[in-house]
């Protein structure tokens, strides 16, 4: 918790670029933001679940839970993954789960990650780019992930697109690490104009609302066609929309007179248990995938995060020398060795402040391999855009950056 080095004035708000701070290896987890970007796609089977369905409303239950799942692999995820270096790339293909991956650190300052997705069937592409703006507020850490994200499904002839909440890690100085997740995010689709609006709802004063997302499917002209209900760590419910408002008129009156006797503010949330009160009626949409047994021991990852460093033999001589697979500084850390992951570290870094520095010593400009920036096609804001040309696996003029 290296924050304590910063000193605060009683009543200072402090706020600051924690992307351009060395921070000590030893609050890290194992894997780089690029491979913690593709935890994205844990629940791809909602995709695959969205094309089956003739209903636009229906595919959009399917696609408003997947948006929400992609963040749920953060729940008690307290470790910082490694900075991505400026040129190294991740790939993953998941023929189980119908897709393959791959993603780039496309800028350095400001810190953008830009990944691409396709179904193996050709039948979904999911792409974006992603610049987490960090900021200290004094006991926390809220990282704002600014970037877009897009789903395609050629089938349907349809569009999403939609940003992720923000993220903010409390008491990292002293206490218990806690998460929270809060903020509006719409989900658009560009063809029907149908829209799911949801609401990541922060903490609050008694920790009654903590990790609660709810909201509702608006037609084009913004009636109400249902309600969607939650918690982004364990499932989504969806419901009538005048079934939800009744719930949620009744609750509000019970909520007050409990609180009429409560007069003490936690800096933690109080458990609530793993339980969401469900309306009658409601349909399930989504449930987390449980975590292994040994998930504590492990950084809180699921399965599927504990898979992603895997580096099979065939691999070896296919991944690109960018992959995050072979970055020193991350094999040590999952190896369990400190020392020689922080010397790594600070030796990888090193190398690319001065390749930045010989590169504006001349001419020279970093070029990205495998993404550019252009216009988003569904909503005309400036985006990364995927070049098509990854998977040809012609790696010869790739940079040396570990």
């Amino acid at each position: 918790r290296s924050m304590a080095l910063y000193y605060f004035s009683p009543g200072f708000l402090l706020k600051c670029e924690l992307s351009k701070i060395a921070m000590p290896v030893i609050l890290n987890e194992p894997l780089s933001f690029l491979q913690r970007l593709t935890e994205y796609m844990e629940h791809t089977y909602l995709i695959h679940q969205a094309n089956t369905t003739t209903d636009s409303m229906e595919r959009m239950k399917c696609v408003a839970a997947f948006a929400v799942s992609a963040v749920a692999s953060q729940w008690e995820r307290t470790g910082k993954p490694f900075n991505p270096l400026l040129g190294e790339t991740y790939e993953l293909i998941r023929e189980d789960l119908g897709f393959r991956w791959m993603s780039e650190q496309v800028s350095h300052h400001p810190p953008v990650s830009a990944f691409h997705a396709e179904g193996l069937q050709e039948d979904f592409l999911f792409h974006g780019s992603i610049y987490p703006k960090l900021k200290f507020w004094g006991k926390s850490v809220e990282a704002e992930p600014k970037g877009i994200i897009s789903l395609e499904l050629p089938k349907h002839n349809e569009a999403y697109t939609w940003t992720n909440p923000t993220c903010c890690v409390h008491n990292i100085i002293v206490g218990q690490l806690w998460i929270e997740q809060y903020g509006n995010v719409e989900v658009i689709n560009h063809k029907t104009g149908e829209r799911c609006s949801l609401i990541f709802k922060p903490c609050g004063l008694f920790g009654k609302e903590l990790h609660k997302v709810e909201g509702y499917i608006l037609d084009k002209s913004k009636k109400k066609l249902c309600a969607i209900y939650g918690k982004w760590t364990e499932c989504l419910y969806t419901v009538d929309a005048d079934t939800f408002d009744a719930h949620k008129k009744s609750d509000k009156k019970n909520s007050e007179e409990k609180k009429s006797n409560m007069q003490v503010q936690y800096d933690m949330p109080l458990p609530d248990g793993d339980t969401v009160q469900v309306i009658p009626g409601s349909e399930l949409i989504w449930r987390i995938a449980p975590r292994p047994d040994n998930s504590a021991e492990f950084y809180a990852f699921s399965t599927f995060a504990m898979q992603l460093n895997e580096l099979e033999e065939d691999m070896k001589g296919v991944l690109p020398p960018t992959d995050c697979r072979l970055r020193p500084d991350i094999r040590h850390m999952e190896k369990g060795d400190i020392d020689s992951a922080s010397a790594e570290k600070k030796r990888v870094e090193e190398k690319q402040r001065l390749s930045r520095k010989n590169r504006s010593k001349s001419t020279e400009e970093w070029k990205t391999r495998w993404f550019h920036q252009g216009t988003n096609p569904h909503n005309k804001a400036q985006d990364w855009l995927y070049s098509n040309s990854y998977w040809d696996r012609n790696y010869s003029l790739l940079p040396d950056i570990y």
